[in-house]
């Protein structure tokens, strides 16, 4: 064998000499496969979890943060923690409960400072519960009429929206007609109030979008169903406390971009809970359908890797599943037209976790 060093070994040998600490030190900053969710990461949480056959199908999933409703206001401190109670003891933390029961509040009419005093109350028996976040909704009339039912890939259920289905219905009597500026007053009134409270009993806040988006709905305007309103709303009591839902569905239903729009929000930590949902848009705000996860037009990784980049530490709520035939085939499926069960969920579960361990795997 010929045991001279040739240039060529030597510079080789030089190489790969210099390339190892590169090396070792890019394998040291890979996390520890699994990539697991904790307090520095977002959370996947699912709804449903009514009783502890339901609690450990979630479980099953490797889901451990669930969100539900809290019943009719006021809330109860010993109700919620008898809640979130139950919940613990079957291995699972409730991060958000959706607070309703204010429409006096929505509309300005007599009895609003009442229903406004029980959200308050509410608020405070959530912080002392331990209940992080409180979610809600502040439509002047939800256009829930336009929707409808496509079928999707092998016969699964789509849920699509089709705002000439329902551009000219009339107002109902319950509800009344109301310009976007009336809806904006009452909302700012709403939010002065409870602001402070939810701040005092360390509470986030978060408003959900209007979804559908429409441009008028029964003869009202809504202040959630674009960006511009988005921001509108975080800067009537700036606080962090004062946040919304974020839904890269919604927000792709509008035109805009959910990355940017994610950035944004995430950016000034005014996410306080996120919907993570596909669709396919045909005009925005008017026409769209809500898809499989995988197939829409929303980068789903883009978005995911966004709270991540950002530190955010909330829960994602992968709703809306799609009708499969194996949720069909075992009852009625309540919901959205085209909505599905739990064999829906496992497949929107599994895909929002592989987009999170990847974008935790990024850094």
């Amino acid at each position: 064998m010929n045991s001279r060093l040739t240039r060529r070994g030597i510079m080789q040998a030089a190489g790969v000499t210099a390339l190892a600490p590169a090396v070792a030190s890019a394998a040291a900053a890979r996390p520890a496969w699994p990539i697991v969710e904790g307090p520095h990461t977002p959370k996947i949480c699912l709804g449903g979890a009514r009783d502890e056959a339901a609690m450990r199908r979630i479980k099953q999933l490797g889901v451990s943060y669930v969100l539900g409703g809290g019943g009719r206001i006021p809330w109860q401190e010993a109700d919620l923690r008898a809640q979130l109670d139950r919940a613990k003891a079957n291995g699972l933390t409730v991060c958000n409960i959706m607070i309703g029961g204010f429409n006096n509040a929505i509309y300005a009419r007599p009895g609003r400072d009442e229903e406004i005093e029980k959200v308050q109350q509410s608020i405070r028996a959530a912080g002392k519960a331990g209940l992080p976040i409180v979610e809600y909704n502040w439509y002047a009339h939800r256009a829930m009429e336009g929707y409808y039912e496509e079928t999707g890939r092998a016969g699964a259920g789509h849920t699509a929206f089709d705002y000439d289905r329902m551009k000219d219905l009339p107002p109902l009597p319950n509800e009344g007609a109301h310009t976007l500026e009336e809806m904006w007053t009452n909302i700012a009134y709403f939010l002065k109030a409870v602001v402070p409270v939810a701040v005092e009993s360390g509470v986030l806040l978060a408003l959900h979008p209007n979804d559908p988006p429409s441009p008028l709905s029964r003869g009202s305007q809504q202040i959630m169903g674009s960006v511009a309103g988005w921001k509108r709303l975080i800067s009537i009591v700036d606080s962090p406390a004062n946040g919304i839902t974020f839904d890269c569905g919604v927000t792709r239903e509008m035109g805009e971009d959910p990355v940017e729009v994610c950035r944004y929000f995430a950016s000034r930590k005014r996410i306080n809970h996120m919907h993570y949902r596909n669709v396919i848009v045909r005009k925005p705000y008017e026409k769209y359908t809500e898809v499989f996860i995988d197939e829409g037009q929303v980068d789903m990784f883009g978005v995911m890797r966004e709270v991540v980049r950002q530190k955010y530490t909330g829960p994602i709520y992968p709703e809306h599943p799609r009708a499969l035939d194996y949720d069909r085939e075992r009852g009625p499926i309540r919901g959205y037209p085209g909505g599905g069960g739990y064999a829906g969920e496992v497949f929107n579960v599994a895909y929002t976790r592989a987009m999170l361990q990847a974008a935790l795997s990024l850094g």
